[in-house]
């Protein structure tokens, strides 16, 4: 008959160290770009006001912790780039994404940026307003929808 321990509320089989309480009590540090998660509308065009439900339904572009996701001119779905490393610079983010296997990139796979396609900086112009500099894709102003 195997036994069965009850430690801090949670039933645990001998030998089973638990390190939750001590995980659950450290403080957890925001990434660099939590500023700029969420939804932002405009960069292919210039941006409305950033309210109402058409700028949340249908944003062009959406940075989450792990994943930065891009609205393209002919597609429904959009594109999603896993973040490799996110630096901050003087005045916003540099992103440094995963890259695709060659020869199965699509034609709009990056941003449009001149330098590299696993490679995108982000410029933070005001509160709510960024830009994507060098980037042919995205030469608006990028909005966030509120």
């Amino acid at each position: 008959m195997r036994r069965r321990f009850l430690l801090g509320g949670l039933l645990a089989a001998p030998g089973l160290m638990l390190c939750g309480p001590a995980l659950a009590q450290r403080p957890r540090t925001p990434p660099p770009h939590a500023w700029i998660f969420g939804s932002w509308t405009g960069g292919q065009f210039p941006p409305g006001d950033g309210t109402g439900p058409e700028c949340v339904g249908a944003p062009t572009v959406i940075f989450t912790r792990d994943l930065v996701m891009r609205a393209t001119a002919l597609d429904l779905t959009l594109r999603q780039r896993v973040i490799e490393t996110v630096a901050l610079t003087a005045n916003g983010l540099e992103f440094r994404f995963t890259p695709l296997a060659p020869g199965r990139i699509p034609p709009d796979f990056g941003f449009g940026c001149a330098s590299n396609p696993n490679l995108l900086r982000v410029e933070r112009r005001g509160p709510d307003e960024i830009i994507f500099p060098g980037c042919s894709e995205f030469p608006s102003l990028l909005r966030r929808c509120k």
